[in-house]
């Protein structure tokens, strides 16, 4: 049982149903020990009648007179009792007609016991000593035993329903009592990279839950201290980047434009020029990831149709698809409208085409799905490249990473897919990679949610 709930209401349920069964079971034995106890005292109180109706005499009397004086006695009490006399030089001196001639069983040593009797059934015995004579009187325990089993049956039936609402009570108190922790993880849950601020809840009770979450919080203070820390960095950095490359790069044209470099140094500083591009392509690409981080980026989100928003920058993608060396097939599938950043997207569909192609072998076919799936617009894009291992898919949105063959030449700055992650995210959607299903390549998916417009529109 993976669940503490289930456990705690396991060990509730088996701690009660153990203590109601040996609560029952001491009352079974105390029950069946007063029983026993009423029928020896009914067997000495028949006793004292049969030694008052033979009278101060008794030890005169002969088998007859015994007979006489008992026998009316005897008959009334025939079916609780069943009475024997004997005498130890003269044997048996009288037997109740219930007995009919048969003796009551015998245990040497003992003057109380149990013994049964043939059509008679147990019978619970005492012997009393009125000399010269030895009176047994017996009693029969049926009674006894059937009061046992009803309460033998009770208790089960009691045990059972004890059982069951046992059962219903740990379930209930466990979800009481993990109410507390379960409302810990779903605040745990919520905090996230764009949701540092949100602390979880302390109750005013002094206990371990209390103090949990308080480190919780004491942890989460930290991490977002850290987090503001990272971005504080980042953007700063950023932004102090911009001044000094862009006098590097005016100075850097200006080398260019006198004139007064030779063949050799102007090559030179050509490359110095398209890496001073990509430092600030890679800069400004830094300083978009903190503003989405910090909420800063707005998106402007409009609700259209997302087929003719593909449609509007078809023929841009499949030139430059083709320049590539690459095939392009587009489908649609299906209608609806989406809330949506045209600019933003694009820059996410553009981003995820761009790898593939150079994923792609020359000639290779990449294929763009867009579809209304219940609740969504799913929009996935196939190579037929080397693809990633699951492993790596989960780490392909990860800032400057970047997975590519041994000897091929990566110009990318490994911030693409991240961004592509911050968009999609500030559209209120997913995005995830995955290997294709049949071959080699790679699928990237992103998600957006339908509009609600859609659903009224259709219905």
């Amino acid at each position: 049982m993976k669940s503490i709930g289930a456990r705690i209401t396991f060990w509730f349920v088996l701690s009660v149903t153990l203590t109601l069964a040996c609560l029952f079971t001491a009352g079974y034995h105390l029950l069946q020990s007063y029983v026993t106890h009423d029928l020896d005292l009914l067997n000495a109180t028949e006793f004292e009648q049969i030694k008052a109706r033979l009278g101060p005499d008794y030890s005169t009397l002969t088998p007859a007179a015994i007979d006489e004086r008992i026998r009316l006695t005897t008959e009334y009490a025939s079916v609780l009792f069943y009475i024997s006399i004997d005498s130890p030089g003269h044997g048996n001196l009288f037997r109740s007609k219930n007995l009919a001639g048969n003796p009551l069983p015998d245990v040497k040593g003992k003057r109380v016991f149990n013994g049964t009797m043939p059509g008679v059934g147990e019978l619970r015995i005492a012997e009393f000593l009125l000399p010269p004579f030895d009176i047994s009187i017996g009693t029969p325990v049926s009674q006894m035993q059937r009061a046992m089993v009803a309460y033998t049956e009770v208790s089960l039936a009691l045990l059972l329903g004890m059982i069951l609402a046992s059962m219903a009570i740990g379930l209930g108190l466990s979800r009481l009592m993990l109410r507390p922790v379960r409302l810990i993880g779903e605040t745990a849950n919520r905090i996230r990279s764009d949701n540092l601020a949100e602390r979880i809840s302390v109750s005013g009770i002094d206990d371990e839950i209390s103090d949990l979450a308080r480190l919780l919080n004491q942890m989460f203070d930290r991490l977002e201290s850290s987090f503001n820390q990272v971005r504080q960095f980042s953007a700063e950095v950023s932004h102090e980047l911009k001044t000094p490359l862009s006098l590097v790069r005016l100075h850097a044209e200006k080398l260019l434009v006198d004139g007064k470099l030779s063949q050799s140094q102007e090559d030179a500083v050509l490359v110095q020029l398209e890496e001073l591009a990509r430092i600030n392509q890679m800069v400004d690409e830094l300083l978009f990831l903190s503003r989405a981080e910090a909420q800063g980026i707005h998106m402007d989100l409009v609700v259209q149709d997302p087929h003719r928003f593909l449609q509007s920058f078809e023929q841009d993608v499949c030139a430059l698809t083709e320049h590539q060396g690459r095939r392009l097939r587009l489908t649609r599938r299906g209608t609806g409208l989406v809330a949506l950043d045209e600019r933003w997207l694009r820059q996410v569909v553009l981003n995820i085409l761009t790898n593939a192609l150079r994923a792609s072998p020359p000639n290779g076919l990449i294929t763009l799905r867009s579809e209304f799936v219940p609740r969504y617009w799913r929009v996935g894009i196939e190579d037929e490249g080397p693809g990633l291992t699951l492993e790596q898919c989960e780490r392909v949105f990860e800032r400057f990473v970047r997975f590519h063959q041994s000897g091929e030449e990566d110009r990318g700055s490994g911030l693409g897919l991240a961004i592509c992650r911050s968009i999609i995210q500030l559209h209120n959607g997913r995005i995830y990679a995955e290997p294709r299903a049949t071959g080699t390549g790679l699928r990237v998916v992103f998600e957006l949610p339908a509009s609600n417009e859609r659903v009224q529109g259709l219905a």
